[in-house]
């Protein structure tokens, strides 16, 4: 394939077609998780929001890593006000957002803030209030939180509509992402899990490690795991690290580009989910009430 073909190109027409933008909208919040860290988790938020703005979608990622937050520095953003400051009251959320590639907005991270790895009820509380204020139009909400089962990856994740869990090939990342499953299935009450393999040498690997999560879920967990496929290891992710852009945007041949708009249009395709879990939903509740949040 010619190298100078454009990321345009690479979206075929029907994916334009289908994927328009709407005055109403149901809004997907997506919470990205692992369970061990070195994963490609925040990458995989990296692309996958910039591959769902060349759908024609509005998205906006929270930072959630409150104590080694890193998306802007993957994006090449230099942030002047990130989450501390509004958990603290300092400024108004609007004020603490960035734009990315493809006009993605971003609320990034503290970073080395250690008061913030474990965040009180009241700082949990008050970050949900500021995000109630937004008077932005969203059609997904992605949430990067840290790696591991620390009440703040739990919080985020019980707060988001869908949780979709990153795992790699290594043993140790399939066993923690299981680990993270559980733990959110016991002590949360969740039983529907998105399971995406990044890093694979080949499709047939990332099958495979959802056919051992998968059965291990059917014979200890009473929960269920739909399989959004695999990101193949690629020398151009790590070119595009390096060069703090999103392969997609970088280089959209790469078979990793393709993995992550596949993934993307397969976020597209996923019915509003309108269940409620527990009582730190408020703020989802009134967004998805509203039919745009422009209005709220």
């Amino acid at each position: 394939m010619d190298q100078a073909i454009t990321l345009k190109e690479m979206v075929d027409k029907s994916s334009e077609k289908r994927y328009p933008r709407t005055d109403k909208r149901d809004l997907k919040v997506i919470s990205v998780t692992s369970g061990k860290g070195g994963v490609g988790k925040t990458n995989v938020v990296a692309n996958l929001a910039f591959s769902l703005t060349r759908l024609g979608k509005k998205v906006l990622v929270l930072d959630t890593d409150m104590g080694l937050g890193n998306l802007d520095v993957i994006l090449g953003l230099t942030p002047v006000y990130n989450l501390h400051h509004v958990i603290n009251g300092d400024i108004p959320v609007s004020d603490a957002i960035i734009h990315g590639p493809g006009g993605m907005m971003i609320l990034p991270a503290s970073s080395g803030v250690q008061e913030l790895s474990e965040l009180t009820s009241h700082q949990k509380l008050n970050l949900l209030s500021e995000l109630d204020k937004l008077e932005q139009n969203v059609d997904v909400m992605l949430i990067d939180t840290a790696a591991g089962i620390s009440s703040n990856v739990m919080y985020f994740n019980t707060a988001a509509q869908e949780i979709m869990v990153v795992v790699s090939p290594e043993p140790a990342s399939i066993t923690d992402a299981y680990a993270v499953m559980k733990v959110l299935h016991t002590k949360y009450g969740e039983c529907h899990f998105k399971l995406l393999v990044n890093m694979v040498k080949s499709p047939a690997d990332g099958k495979e490690v959802y056919r051992k999560l998968s059965a291990a879920a059917d014979r200890f967990l009473n929960i269920s795991i739909d399989y959004m496929g695999a990101i193949v290891q690629d020398k151009y992710v790590r070119m595009s690290i390096m060069e703090q852009r999103p392969v997609v945007d970088l280089y959209p041949w790469a078979e990793a580009s393709k993995g992550f708009l596949s993934l993307a249009r397969a976020v597209c395709d996923w019915p509003p989910n309108f269940q409620l879990k527990g009582n730190i939903q408020f703020m989802w509740k009134r967004l998805m009430q509203q039919s745009n949040w422009g209005r709220i």
